[in-house]
């Protein structure tokens, strides 16, 4: 519960109205759960739910030298984004490899100079990472403004698309062609086809001043209201990682799972590329289906024929109604392979597969 008075979302007093259970993240109040994270989690799996992540910081980069900043900065290869509105997935990492947090850039312009990009990061690394982007940016012909000013709500669910061409039917058409990873501005709004739930729908940046009209457009739609709890639990599934838990500055890419975000373009010289050229990684992430009863929580040891790893993300997963986690592992473990969870004063049995263990509702594993 808040023991203090976090920041707010422009959607505080639509969470508060709805009679969220509030919780400090990242010195944001934000909503846990509605009263069922269960019932919200199936809701996205199902049908469409919604979620205030307007904590999350959108930093634009503007400038002649904008895409020469950034093939610097990130670990993937912005020159990739060849028109506007296109997106992808990146690490920041530091001089020796480690990730400083994972990050997605959208080419918002593609003519010529002034370019326009934007980098949205975590909220926990918000003020870190802006530090860290205008200290990288001596030298660079170019601005770095923080929109602050911004709201975001990521729309998730098998039916989001349908229900966003009901609300703007004048978009319908361009949102129809939007691939993943394609973003559209449209009256003040960015909207992507991105997410963190392993689902299709859209993540859609727009004033604050004008998300609280939004949501309740959305909550008369049918969209259900979801928290960080059923965020949690569906990014889970899906096999994404968590800053913090599943990846830090003591990670590689490669550690993490996350070795097709680094791009190792010839005479691309990002910050860490000779840090990860001259480490090999030792670990790898996979995941843990438990096979016996408990639940698999993070910073567990798992107990390998060939070492012992950690599990970094766990929880119960209510799409497979049973214990999964993500986990860092020796390297010569494979699918299909058994390990031993140590679960308090239990040893457990766990299956070694491949994440992620759901996406777009279907069980994989």
């Amino acid at each position: 519960m808040l023991r203090q008075t976090p920041r707010q979302t422009p959607l505080f007093d639509d969470h508060r109205a709805a009679g969220a259970r509030l919780t400090d993240f990242a010195g944001w109040a934000m909503p846990l759960h509605y009263g069922s994270q269960l019932e919200e989690h199936h809701a996205v799996r199902r049908h469409a739910g919604m979620f205030d992540v307007s904590h999350m910081l959108a930093i634009d980069v503007v400038g002649t030298d904008a895409e020469a900043y950034l093939r610097r900065l990130l670990a993937n290869d912005v020159a990739r984004l060849a028109a506007a509105g296109r997106a992808l997935y990146s690490c920041l990492l530091d001089p020796h490899g480690g990730v400083l947090d994972d990050v997605i850039a959208y080419r918002l312009d593609a003519s010529a100079p002034p370019a326009r990009f934007r980098v949205v990061v975590n909220a926990g690394r918000a003020d870190a990472d802006l530090d860290w982007m205008q200290r990288q940016a001596t030298g660079f012909a170019l601005e770095l403004h923080p929109r602050r000013d911004l709201a975001m709500i990521a729309l998730q669910g098998p039916a989001a698309r349908a229900l966003a061409d009901g609300l703007w039917p004048e978009l319908a058409p361009a949102l129809a062609g939007l691939a993943r990873f394609g973003a559209l501005e449209a009256d003040a709004m960015l909207v992507a086809r991105t997410g963190y739930t392993g689902e299709d729908g859209y993540e859609i940046m727009l004033p604050g001043a004008t998300a609280p009209m939004l949501w309740q457009r959305l909550r008369d739609a049918g969209v259900r209201p979801c928290g960080l709890g059923a965020r949690d639990t569906l990014r889970l599934e899906a096999g994404m990682n968590l800053y913090g838990q599943d990846m830090d500055a003591n990670v590689t890419p490669a550690e993490c799972g996350l070795s097709w975000t680094v791009a190792f373009t010839p005479g691309r010289d990002f910050i860490g590329r000779a840090a990860l050229e001259s480490k090999p990684p030792n670990r790898q992430q996979l995941g843990l289906v438990l096979l016996d009863r408990g639940v698999l929580r993070a910073h567990q040891r798992v107990l390998c024929a060939q070492g012992e790893g950690e599990t970094t993300s766990g929880g119960f997963a209510p799409t497979l109604n049973g214990s999964i986690a993500l986990a860092r592992l020796p390297l010569g473990v494979v699918p299909g392979d058994t390990v031993r969870v140590q679960v308090r004063d239990k040893s457990l049995a766990a299956r070694v597969v491949r994440p992620p263990f759901v996406r777009h509702g279907k069980v994989l594993v």
